[in-house]
């Protein structure tokens, strides 16, 4: 039992991670109809800027600034190179296109840092006195609660943004029907570029806050990315609370799997859990069956 509760803790930990990059998929695609294959490329970079800015001299929350407001920068860039041009063309093209500057984001990063892994400062450094909290049998890594709060902090910012904020009600109009919010004068080109610049700095924050459990590299992005897409079918596509459930579903699922059947296939619990809802509900778990009358 008390295994059982310390890998509770841990899988929701990394679940919450998940959870954010699926956030960025579900703004991305409640905007522009196109999944964009490219987040998990965003929390990969975003810890290569930290690394970047720490080994330059900045303090910690000074790096975490800086690389923040450097994937906000990437989220124009993105959203300007490669959805602008192709926003006419059908979803295809577009998910080509992410697709390609993915695999740009990765060998660019790679050419600078090569396939070595970097190691990260910890976030911890002093924020926080103990590195963790021991409550009963369970031990509280304070890296983990962090992520856990933050992420907690964001569901909460999530929700008072898009139901009490005029930009919040504007982007929402925005992602259910674009030529009904332009005739209503919202700028529809403004409000996907938010949406890119907020899902990228989602992104960020997911890479740089995973970045002391993991090494930082190049396979990070991909990994977390294919995790968070998992995450966002489980729980319903489009959906933000079906995505903040999936990730920690799978979170969860991962690090039982990894405990009790094996660690080397620890990655592929998630994918089987995937395959077994693509065959009995392809909706997810909040997702709604759509009907059309032929």
């Amino acid at each position: 039992m008390d295994l059982a509760l310390q890998l509770l803790f841990t899988g929701i930990g990394i679940g919450v991670v998940y959870a954010l990059v699926a956030l960025g998929f579900v703004l991305i695609f409640r905007a522009t109809n196109v999944v964009n294959f490219a987040q998990g490329e965003f929390s990969m970079v975003a810890a290569y800027l930290m690394v970047v800015a720490v080994e330059a001299g900045l303090p910690y929350w000074a790096a975490f600034i800086v690389a923040l407001l450097g994937m906000a920068l990437l989220g124009v860039i993105f959203n300007l190179g490669v959805y602008y041009p192709l926003r006419h063309r059908t979803y295809l093209p577009v998910i080509i296109a992410t697709i390609g500057a993915s695999i740009l984001l990765a060998n660019s990063v790679l050419a600078i840092y090569g396939p070595q892994p970097q190691p990260q400062p910890q976030v911890l450094e002093g924020w926080f006195e103990t590195p963790g909290i021991q409550v009963g049998p369970v031990y509280l890594d304070s890296q983990y609660l962090l992520i856990i709060g933050v992420t907690i902090c964001l569901v909460i910012f999530n929700f008072w943004f898009f139901e009490k904020t005029l930009l919040g009600k504007k982007l929402q109009a925005t992602s259910q029907d674009k030529e009904m919010a332009s005739l209503l004068g919202i700028s529809v080109s403004t409000m996907i570029m938010i949406t890119f610049i907020y899902s990228a700095v989602l992104g960020g924050l997911a890479g740089i806050l995973v970045a002391p459990v993991l090494f930082v590299s190049i396979q990070m992005g991909s990994t977390i990315a294919l995790k968070a897409f998992a995450a966002t079918i489980i729980g319903g596509f489009g959906d933000v609370a079906g995505a903040i459930i999936g990730g920690l579903a799978l979170g969860v699922i991962e690090t039982f799997g990894a405990a009790y059947i094996s660690v080397p296939y620890k990655d592929g619990f998630a994918f089987l859990v995937l395959i077994a809802f693509l065959i009995f509900r392809p909706q997810g778990i909040f997702g709604e069956r759509v009907a059309e009358k032929a």
